[in-house]
């Protein structure tokens, strides 16, 4: 076993770190509390090369490994979770689908630009009726010969409304169940798309969250991914690696409330002493740093896995499970140790702790996770 991160890796670590701790900072709340989508600063992450970092620079991405990601990821959520979801979405969803399962033709047109951050992509599961259970999926995909018309609604969509490049999961073949689903590129400024209000979320609210709606939409064939009906083990498989960037995100809140936790508690005082002195505080430091570091591992652990190309999906599903209760945990003993202080915008943990409670929802909610990790243990015992 080797704990060590390479010269690069580390590299990609600082300058993350260094973006989000002399960037991302300055306008985080202001953004929260107007729900400001964060522009300059995806532009910003583009040019570093993040939003395409996992795809092959044959195709203009960044190359970089799944630990370099996990990395990157984490730093970024310590101070914004809003920039990381845009982040992970472009990276985890869309341009690892294209890369893993597209054609040549749609590498070439569609994830160079997502890879270079001139577009940014949208990944459409969900539906107003499909959440949890991807298999119900109401929008249809009408097979017309060369295109396919499309109908239907998609809800909770990051990145829904500045999305160049949706990937859109719809149903053709009704009486096929799940094995009559398919995947198609749709570009977002195709006649028959609209979008839906900003959502008004608890947390991570400058990034945006739109329902999409299709109304005939015509959508190439030479669009779809994979086999006819190779939709739905596309999403599955594809929300593998999102779920380690989800993971790694979940992560990332936590080790920031933590790190701001600690600091507080060296410099507030109470009963003569600074508060870190007290043993009820320092108990819960110590607990918040135990958690904190099994979740690091585990998202390593499963970042590493795909990086060598085994099966990692059982270890995605327990990072994300873990890295995201843990974050509701962490966060919300750092608001008790700010006091206070803590329910204030200005302090940054209640903000932390409304950004930690979606990681137990999206991409897969804990009890999806643990469905998974139970199959898994149950199959092999």
């Amino acid at each position: 076993m080797n704990f060590e991160f390479s010269e690069e890796q580390l590299m990609i670590q600082q300058a993350a770190r260094d973006y989000a701790q002399r960037e991302l900072i300055k306008d985080v709340i202001e953004r929260d509390t107007h729900a400001i989508y964060p522009t300059e600063h995806v532009k910003a992450l583009s040019e570093l090369g993040f939003m395409g970092m996992l795809v092959d620079p044959e195709y203009d991405g960044g190359g970089m490994d799944t630990v370099s990601y996990v990395l990157a990821m984490e730093e970024i959520s310590k101070v914004d979770s809003s920039v990381s979801v845009i982040m992970s979405v472009n990276n985890s969803l869309v341009c690892y689908g294209i890369e893993k399962f597209g054609t040549e033709a749609q590498k070439e047109k569609f994830l160079k630009p997502l890879a270079r951050g001139e577009k940014i992509g949208a990944f459409l599961l969900s539906e107003p009726e499909a959440g949890s259970d991807a298999t119900s999926q109401r929008t249809t995909a009408e097979d017309k010969g060369d295109y396919y018309l499309l109908n239907g609604t998609k809800n909770w969509i990051t990145n829904g409304n500045t999305a160049g490049t949706y990937l859109v999961i719809a149903q053709t073949h009704p009486e096929k169940g799940h094995k009559g689903i398919n995947v198609l590129i749709v570009d977002r400024h195709s006649p028959g798309i609209s979008v839906g209000p900003h959502e008004d979320k608890m947390g991570m609210r400058s990034s945006d969250t739109h329902s999409v709606m299709f109304n005939d939409v015509k959508v190439p064939k030479e669009n779809r991914i994979g086999e006819d009906g190779f939709g739905f083990k596309f999403a599955m498989k594809t929300l593998e690696g999102g779920r380690i960037g989800i993971a790694a995100q979940a992560l990332g809140i936590a080790s920031g409330a933590f790190e701001r936790a600690v600091k507080y508690s060296k410099e507030r005082k109470a009963f003569g002493t600074e508060i870190a002195n007290h043993q009820s505080v320092a108990f819960k430091l110590a607990d918040m740093a135990v958690k904190i570091e099994n979740a690091r591992n585990l998202c390593l652990k499963a970042a590493w896995l795909k990086d060598q190309g085994k099966p990692y999906g059982y270890a995605s599903a327990m990072a994300k499970y873990y890295a995201a209760e843990i974050a509701m945990e962490v966060t919300t003993q750092a608001v008790q140790i700010h006091g206070g202080y803590g329910y204030v915008k200005e302090y940054h943990v209640e903000r932390l702790m409304r950004e930690a409670k979606l990681t137990q929802i999206y991409e897969g909610t804990s009890e999806i996770q643990q469905i998974v990790i139970s199959r898994q243990v149950l199959s092999e015992f």
